[in-house]
Formats: C-alpha cells, structure tokens, sequence
C-alpha cells in the first residue's frame, strides 16, 4: 500500500483501464461516455478482464475487418439507426468521420435506412448528419453542399 491508501494493484488497474480507453480514441476519436461508465463499474467491482476480453472481441471483429475502419463505422451508423439506438449511432457517425467518411456516405447510409428501417430510421439519420455540419457555415444561414464525389467531405458555399 503506498501513502495515499492506494495499492499497486490500483494502479495497474488504471493502466489496464487507459489501454482500453486508447482502443476507443484510436477507433472512434474518443471515448463515449458509456465505455466510461462500465470502465468505472468493471474497476470498482474488478471485473476489468471482461471489458478487456469484449474490447479484445471488438478489436478482432471491427479494426481486423476486411471492411475496413471507414465502411465498418458507415455499416454501424446504419444499424443503429434501424435499431433506433441514437446515441450509439452518433458515436459511429462521429467515427465514420474519424475513419475518414464524408458527409454524402452518412447521407447515403441514412437514405438506405428509410428503404430497409422506415422514416424513423431515415429521419434519425438526417438529424445525427445535420448534427455534424460545420457549425460555421450553419450559425451564418449559409447552405453546406456536399463537395462532389463519393466520400467527400462538406464545403460551404454561398448562394447568392
């Protein structure tokens, strides 16, 4: 036990717990508030190995797919919307981003949940993308338009 009541196990519990955590920032750009959450549960309770084993399960599923880290995270939003899970499906918008997805692919992810999952799916979807619009271009009244091609990111333009 050191000075401050903490033992060594404490400490190589938080470096086991900032492991994980780093899985998460390096996949979706950061860590959502419900990892933290169990990450604080398994820790308290000392079941870490589990979040350990579900994040090791993860890693092999999502980031050794033949998917790819991009389409992986566009295939996510696109089921959570049609489960209509819309905190989880902003975590995977956010991380299709940080794979690398344009605004359009989100759209178009979103269009394909209204065939396969209905209007609430759809309007889910639209509402997560208009979310994530550059603040800027939306704060000045100005229209954001996809820039062209598939996977293209947004670009503000005026329109007189």
């Amino acid at each position: 036990m050191t000075d401050h009541g903490f033992t060594d196990s404490t400490f190589a519990e938080s470096g086991r717990a900032e492991a994980l955590r780093e899985r998460y920032r390096t996949t979706l750009g950061a860590v959502p508030p419900a990892v933290e959450d169990r990450l604080r549960v398994a820790q308290a309770f000392g079941r870490l190995a589990t979040e350990e084993a579900f994040t090791a399960l993860r890693h092999v599923v999502l980031a050794d797919s033949p998917l790819g880290g991009r389409v992986q995270q566009l295939v996510h939003f696109g089921q959570l919307l049609a489960l209509g899970r819309a905190e989880p499906a902003r975590i995977h918008a956010r991380g299709a981003l940080h794979a690398g997805a344009g605004i359009a692919e989100l759209i178009g992810v979103a269009e394909t949940a209204l065939i396969t999952a209905g209007t609430p799916a759809y309007a889910l979807g639209i509402e997560i993308v208009v979310e994530l619009l550059p603040e800027q271009g939306a704060r000045a009244g100005r229209p954001v338009v996809p820039a062209a091609g598939p996977g293209a990111g947004v670009q503000e333009t005026s329109v007189p």
